[in-house]
């Protein structure tokens, strides 16, 4: 009896890795699918470097902070406009057209980024890429998971989330490779056409989704790809559940329509599909509002903030961060068909919470020992160079770097060490260019910091608690949660509230970090992760290992947060059974 549960843990550990090796088409599928994960992941990173040298080449850019943000959140204005198009393409044209549209326009735009000569034609580029990303990010975790086995279903989709942290690893590895190449940022962003070409070719030799095409009335050709994918001895029984839900959806065509409105009005009147869309839109939504990408698209930048003003270990900092980034996801692909979608949520938000709480005060206490002003020394660069604020301030004896900072200055570091009173200056590039000459560092996005290493740390702590769980456990939720008649148009609705949540997060950051300070804006987003927390736990049910047709008789029955016995399987609760008549 003591070995039944463990052996049974044991199984769900490895059933991903047996199957894997025995069919390898699986995981060419899976992985040719997933570079829709990589194109995402590329570009949330890779903006954040580039952003550092679009600066440097664009003085309107360095100059106005809301230009800052809208380079950065354009795309993730695109991406809400793809993913709402997506939906209805994946239902009209099925998820493979859907995705090779995807890379066509992903890769457009990275040219037009790659050119551009002023910064509208960047942010024209940059709309481009978020509509390519946004129909990658809904279509490429459906496509995996219509084309998987259920038993390891949330492995094969954690591979779409594995991809997008290993996109963002690559495009730190790029802009580093980059940062002494003349033209910087234009190749960091102009790179990322390949992948799209890759995934371009690699999808033309794959087929399309088996549900899709069950969906269609095309048995046969479904019939042939589930051959390649499941054992023998499942096949029938994925054929006639597809074929029940089948059965269903005809029943209530006339209710369903065939235009987008009427499949809307269908949906919301559905009691399933209402509840499905409750747990899927809160996890897209809580896995933004936690703040994870701000970190991923302002990580030199905060890492900055932290008090290390070099642009180039900045750059090498948030590698290490993109890489404990991956190696969540692959925490998660080990763990989320053993311990399940929903346990590993909760467990992600609650470590969250700890590190967004820890971040406020290490940022607190950079703030508040931040070097102080020498006047001195600052009144000795003459009065072009000293910041305008700081020489008409009444109390400019109590001003420190933070201060500084604050006022839209820079801090000139003491010869003597980075730590000790330093100037405050006007932040131009001439000025900039004297404190260089006197072998000190320039200070414009952070104060220098002994416990700025902490800082990072915790970061890391941060991305390791995130990655394993809201990282990855969102999208598979919202790839297997919906009926297969409602798919497209409800992973279309998730995937929108996604990306608007992105949007309102990545265009307000900035601003929340010179209105609040690093330590006020981190503890906002302990604030809202401890919502996510509650909100997940009220509405969000466990799919874990059971069919999608069995998720959708879970929501139609209800869920009950309190009762862990609603979401178990058959064959689970047949085995409690068996154990406690033998017990």
């Amino acid at each position: 009896m003591e070995g039944g549960p463990e052996a049974a843990s044991k199984q769900e550990f490895t059933e991903f890795w047996r199957r894997a090796t025995r069919s390898p088409y699986i995981m060419r599928l899976a992985l040719s699918a997933g570079i829709g994960g990589l194109l995402f992941g590329y570009d949330t990173g890779v903006i954040s470097g580039a952003l550092l040298y679009i600066r440097e080449d664009f003085v309107e850019v360095d100059k106005k902070l809301w230009l800052q943000e809208v380079i950065v959140s354009m795309a993730v204005a695109g991406a809400i406009i793809g993913a709402a198009l997506g939906g209805w393409m994946n239902d009209r044209l099925g998820r493979k057209i859907s995705i090779l549209g995807a890379d066509i326009v992903f890769f457009l735009g990275a040219i037009v980024m790659a050119i551009a000569p002023v910064p509208w034609v960047l942010v024209v580029g940059r709309i481009l890429v978020g509509f390519g990303v946004g129909i990658a990010s809904m279509t490429s975790p459906l496509y995996i998971s219509e084309a998987s086995p259920t038993a390891i279903r949330g492995a094969l989709v954690c591979i779409n989330g594995l991809l997008i942290t290993f996109g963002q690893f690559l495009s730190y590895l790029i802009n580093l490779a980059f940062t002494k190449t003349p033209g910087t940022w234009r190749w960091m962003l102009g790179v990322a056409g390949l992948p799209a070409v890759v995934q371009f070719v690699l999808m033309l030799t794959l087929p399309e989704s088996p549900r899709w095409l069950y969906n269609q009335g095309l048995e046969k050709e479904s019939r042939e790809i589930l051959e390649k994918i499941y054992n023998a001895d499942e096949i029938e029984g994925e054929i006639n559940a597809m074929r029940e839900a089948l059965e269903q959806e005809k029943q209530q065509e006339g209710l369903i329509g065939q235009t987008l409105g009427e499949k809307m009005k269908a949906a919301f009147s559905n009691v399933a599909v209402r509840r499905g869309l409750y747990a899927g839109v809160t996890a897209q939504v809580a896995q933004q509002f936690v703040g994870i990408n701000t970190v991923m698209y302002y990580s030199p930048t905060i890492v900055q903030f932290a008090g290390i003003a070099s642009k180039s270990t900045a750059l090498a900092l948030s590698l290490v961060t993109s890489g404990l980034n991956a190696v969540g996801s692959i925490l998660s692909m080990l763990c989320i068909d053993k311990y399940g979608r929903r346990k590993l949520m909760l467990l992600s938000l609650i470590a969250i919470i700890v590190c967004l709480l820890t971040l406020t005060g290490v940022f607190y206490q950079a703030a508040t020992t931040a070097p102080p002003i020498d006047n001195v020394d600052t009144l000795s660069f003459g009065g072009n160079a000293t910041c305008q604020a700081y020489l008409d301030a009444p109390n400019f004896s109590s001003w420190n770097c933070m201060k500084c900072l604050k006022a839209e200055c820079a801090f000139c570091a003491s010869t003597g060490g980075n730590h000790l009173p330093g100037a405050c200056l006007a932040e131009t590039k001439d000025v900039r260019a004297v404190c260089g000459e006197q072998k000190r560092v320039w200070f414009s996005d952070g104060c220098p910091s002994k416990i700025g290493v902490l800082a990072v740390i915790v970061l890391g702590l941060y991305i390791l608690a995130y990655s394993p769980g809201m990282g990855t456990v969102p999208w598979v939720l919202n790839s297997e949660i919906y009926p297969l008649r409602f798919r497209g148009i409800c992973g279309g609705i998730a995937a929108v509230s996604n990306w608007c949540a992105n949007l309102i997060v990545s265009l307000t950051f900035l601003s929340l970090i010179h209105a609040l300070g690093a330590a006020g804006t981190f503890f906002l987003f302990a604030g809202f992760s401890t919502i996510s927390l509650v909100a997940i736990y009220l509405l969000v049910p466990e799919t874990k290992g059971l069919q999608f047709e069995e998720v959708e008789k879970l929501l139609r029955k209800g869920f009950n947060p309190c009762d862990c016995t609603n979401s178990k399987t058959d064959e689970e609760k047949a085995n409690e059974e068996k154990a406690s008549t033998s017990n």
